[in-house]
């Protein structure tokens, strides 16, 4: 190693014409290379950008002869000056004066990062810090960072603090069958399928919270839309109604996925993609109005009956875009949503076409009624007092939701699979990486 910082100063997307005359350091991987004799020129690129470099003999001596044997992929560092280029994708390139290789590729890849040569996703997927050196790939996982940045200040913004709940809890806080249990010091423990009932709590004090975590659900779905680890924007607000939650929806697509749509521009050249726009308000119907579309469609479901594959498909003829389904049957729903009236509940889902985004609604804050919703269930209410004490503390009127951050990211970078979107997917077969 030369006499040099090894930090990282400058990347190649600021190799820019503002610099011809400048002596650069630089560091990338080789992703393409050509031999021209006595010139040889690569293309390197980084985590932002990528430059020309073209190396003379006459400037670094027998280096060429090391430059010429380097393996594509490579990560190598370069000194040299920006001058004007020699092709119309790279208006300035960098004349070479130093070259070293910093880490060798010494074995066969098994793919190819720039995507010359296609691979199977479960390939990528067992080989992600490489698969992420395609631009494409690189560009989803950019695209996320600046939503979920975006979603926070949104959140911040509209009077909400952070929060973080526990992932390992005691009880099935949601009374559902599709826990992954653990042992815990010799008691029984679960990974939390959401913060639910944290955040409900955490309304009597804080009023409004968010989070922003991974949760965990042991569903053995191994399609395109669902994960057993997923990350999840929860809310839940003191004083709000059904609608006052639903506008702050509209707004976190609105107006936080807009503000990554418009920082990302760039990437989304890279993935070939025009974002949809969120526009307000987003129509609403109820869930009667959907059977009712439903059957002048030929599909008839009884009242009560979950909205399914053809169900949701049929609608999405109807309703391209972000909609709302509200107004849902009580007993499709969670025990802490809050009656409506004939049967139904002050609940809402969110939809994009046939693919749902976020589940919300009012919650009950009246602890005679939520422990007859929880017999309702077929749930003890003895299981659930140390939730249920709170409710005799003051406990406000409140209502909230959760949103699937990565089924909004394929909504947004038009991917079909959600592991696209995740770095490290788990789902029913995959473990590892």
């Amino acid at each position: 190693m030369r006499d040099r910082r090894l930090r990282k100063e400058l990347f190649l997307d600021g190799v820019t014409p503002a610099l011809e005359g400048r002596i650069v350091e630089v560091t990338g991987w080789v992703e393409e290379q050509r031999d021209l004799g006595s010139l040889v020129f690569q293309v390197l690129r980084d985590s932002r950008g990528s430059a020309q470099v073209v190396y003379d003999k006459s400037r670094i001596g027998d280096a060429v002869d090391e430059v010429r044997t380097t393996t594509l992929q490579s990560y190598v560092y370069v000194r040299g000056e920006v001058v004007r280029g020699r092709s119309r994708k790279f208006p300035v390139e960098i004349r070479a004066s130093e070259y070293e290789v910093l880490g060798p590729v010494r074995r066969q890849l098994p793919l190819d990062p720039s995507g010359g040569v296609p691979a199977g996703l479960d390939v990528r997927l067992d080989n992600r810090p490489l698969d992420l050196r395609n631009p494409r790939t690189s560009a989803i996982f950019s695209i996320r960072a600046k939503f979920l940045r975006a979603a926070r200040e949104y959140l911040r913004s509209s009077g909400f603090i952070e929060v973080n709940t526990p992932k390992i809890i005691g009880s099935a806080a949601e009374g559902g069958a599709d826990l992954f249990d653990l042992e815990y010091f010799g008691r029984k423990a679960y990974l939390a399928q959401s913060p639910q009932l944290y955040k409900e709590q955490l309304t009597m004090s804080l009023e409004r919270v968010f989070e922003i975590a991974f949760y965990y659900r042991a569903e053995k779905f191994n399609t395109q839309r669902h994960l057993n680890e997923f990350t999840s924007v929860d809310v839940e607000a003191a004083m709000f109604d059904k609608r006052d939650a639903m506008d702050l929806l509209e707004g976190l697509v609105a107006e936080a996925g807009g503000a990554a749509i418009d920082e990302s521009r760039r990437e989304f050249e890279a993935l070939g993609r025009d974002p949809p726009r969120a526009e307000r308000p987003f129509p609403v119907i109820t869930y009667v109005q959907a059977l009712e579309s439903l059957r002048a469609k030929g599909l008839n479901l009884a009242f009560g009956e979950d909205l399914g594959g053809d169900a949701v498909r049929l609608l999405a003829e109807e309703h391209e875009g972000y909609y709302f389904i509200v107004d849902w049957p009580l007993d499709a729903k969670p025990f802490y949503i809050q009656p409506g009236g004939n049967g139904l509940s002050e609940s809402f889902d969110l939809m994009f076409g046939q693919l749902e985004l976020a589940s919300g609604g009012e919650r009950i804050h009246e602890r005679g009624l939520l422990e007859e919703r929880l017999r309702a269930k077929g749930l003890d209410p003895e299981g659930f007092k140390d939730h249920l004490k709170f409710y005799e503390w003051g406990m406000p009127p409140h209502s909230g939701w959760g949103f699937g951050a990565d089924r909004y990211l394929m909504v947004i970078t038009g991917v079909n699979n959600i592991r696209e979107t995740v770095l490290y997917p788990r789902d029913p077969t995959r473990l590892t990486p």
